[in-house]
């Protein structure tokens, strides 16, 4: 299965993987030029296929005063700016069938949040818009079960579909990474690793979800040498003051060491 509608995604057996990778929630418009600006000079140093990815609005929040976003419309158009002004794809979740063909207006990429990925109304309504479409493996979800959620997208006759793994629920407060299921998925659609949401510990008792991000290399790292063809890193440049999940977020100024090293793990991988 090809990514064909994203220039940048057609080659995905080629010896690199790809990155999705932006703040997790769109905060305004010149922290979302600045981390794409930062992101674009390093993956194309290191000639690795980019996708900018943020959040429009945020709706699955533990708290009634979490940071939910700034307007769909404006958030939206800033998406499409970052695209325009650095020649690159896009990428956003939706949480309800609505969102669909409003962010369809705007984004190349539709992504499937893993609470909801069961719901069958909101997958069949992304993939009848036509765009590409990442659906993240529930976090209560099989590697085998995914395979339901690819046959939704390819049953509304869009083949354009990859899935994300971002972890599984290991108790009421933190999340593990099944290596297995990497080579399981792949079987059925391209695969991305999502690293830093699969360090998050959810639950927290403040209602705010905290994380480990000194592991984000660690398990980035587990990922490339089991061939996981993309890899989703949310970064900023400030994660302590981010507006929405810093707490698991990589500081934009270790990105281009950490892709560096992955790169040149997967190339020896890839002389193997």
């Amino acid at each position: 299965m090809k990514l064909d509608k994203i220039p940048q995604l057609k080659h995905i057996d080629s010896n690199n993987f790809f990155l999705l990778a932006g703040p997790c929630a769109i905060e305004g418009e010149d922290m979302a030029l600045r981390i794409a600006e930062k992101v674009v000079e390093i993956t194309d140093k290191l000639e690795i296929p980019y996708v900018f990815k943020g959040s429009f609005k945020k709706a699955n929040r533990s708290r009634i005063d979490s940071f939910t976003g700034i307007g769909d419309e404006k958030a939206l158009k800033i998406l499409r700016k970052v695209s325009e002004t650095f020649k690159i794809p896009t990428i956003t979740d939706i949480h309800e069938v609505s969102d669909a063909v409003l962010a369809a207006e705007y984004v190349d990429i539709l992504q499937i949040p893993a609470f909801l990925v069961r719901q069958t109304d909101l997958v069949v309504a992304a993939a009848k818009t036509g765009k590409t479409i990442n659906l993240k493996k529930g976090q209560f979800m099989s590697p085998e079960s995914m395979e339901h959620a690819v046959t939704k997208v390819t049953d509304s006759n869009n083949e354009q579909v990859m899935v994300t793994d971002r972890g599984t629920m290991f108790g009421y407060q933190d999340m593990i990474v099944d290596f297995r299921g990497i080579p399981t998925m792949r079987e059925f659609a391209p695969t991305v690793l999502d690293v830093t949401h699969s360090l998050q510990q959810p639950n927290q008792s403040s209602g705010v979800t905290g994380g480990r991000p000194d592991m984000i290399e660690t398990i980035a790292r587990a990922g490339i040498v089991n061939h996981v063809d993309g890899l989703f890193i949310e970064t900023h440049f400030d994660p302590a003051n981010a507006k929405s999940d810093g707490a698991n977020m990589l500081d934009l100024k270790y990105l281009e060491k950490l892709l560096t090293n992955l790169v040149a793990i997967r190339k020896t991988i890839n002389s193997l």
